[in-house]
């Protein structure tokens, strides 16, 4: 079974537009046959977004994941940790958060950010 997380903008477009999500990516998200996580670092870059007027409202994030079956990931040290090892090629701390954990958890990236595949992570295009 393959194990996804997905990125922030893809978690947002699958509550909102999932048809803006390339069609590969859409059918692993909603087959049956992939574990879909979303981490804490997503909601918590939606919450700070939305607070900052960068992010409209979105659907409650718990009411999508139960809907949808997706699992949440939580934020470990070992995680945190992890980004240390990450060479800077992306800025965004939610992002090599994001890099992070899939690396630690052995999960598949589902992102349309073209910087995360430069990355020694599995991704799925988005």
């Amino acid at each position: 079974m393959t194990r996804l997380v997905l990125d922030t903008c893809t978690f947002i477009q699958w509550a909102v537009n999932p048809g803006l999500i390339k069609e590969d990516a859409r059918f692993a998200i909603a087959s049956g046959r992939s574990f879909v996580f979303v981490s804490a670092a997503t909601t918590w870059e939606m919450a700070i977004k939305t607070r900052l007027g960068k992010l409209d409202e979105t659907p409650s994030v718990l009411d999508l994941m139960r809907a949808e079956r997706f699992t949440e990931l939580p934020i470990t040290i070992e995680h945190t940790e992890e980004t240390k090892q990450l060479p800077l090629l992306h800025r965004d701390p939610f992002d090599r958060l994001l890099v992070a954990q899939a690396r630690k958890e052995s999960l598949t990236l589902v992102t349309s950010d073209s910087e995360i595949p430069k990355y020694d992570v599995s991704t799925l295009a988005a």
